[in-house]
């Protein structure tokens, strides 16, 4: 990590104190950190060549004719974005997916958004992140795991 000396107004330097008290970052580095962060993700959604990673949850009443068929249709149509879905039965009707994708931020969200407009679908929220640099999209780096 780099350490870095910045200049800023008394109102600003108020502002972040209340919002690390606020939010119980230990120091005024962490608040201004997770404030970058956010920007940084902002500018990843205004491209839509951007990587991502993300997670789309929606909540669906599995009875609404033809809805199941339609939801996977869509994740096949996108398979190249899907990593990873879990599937929850919250009661007799409704279920609970939440789907990790990957892929070009405007793809995934075009996805998302044809997902979450699917008539039955009652709950729908896409989480975008900057993907991480890497070399490669595989799971390669310098140390092990015991699985």
């Amino acid at each position: 990590m780099e350490r870095i000396t910045i200049t800023i107004d008394a109102d600003l330097l108020a502002f972040v104190d209340r919002l690390s008290a606020q939010k119980g970052y230990g120091s005024r580095s962490e608040a201004i950190r997770d404030m970058l962060r956010e920007a940084a993700q902002a500018e990843m959604e205004a491209s839509a060549d951007a990587p991502c990673v993300a997670t789309l949850s929606y909540v669906y009443d599995h009875e609404t004719r033809d809805l199941a068929r339609r939801l996977t249709n869509q994740q096949h149509d996108h398979h190249d974005l899907s990593v990873a879905t879990l599937h929850v039965h919250l009661d007799r009707h409704e279920c609970l997916e939440v789907s990790v994708l990957r892929g070009p931020s405007g793809h995934v969200r075009a996805f998302a958004d044809g997902v979450i407009s699917q008539r039955g679908v009652r709950h729908g929220q896409l989480h975008l992140l900057p993907e991480p640099d890497a070399p490669e999209a595989s799971h390669q780096h310098p140390h092990d795991h015991d699985h």
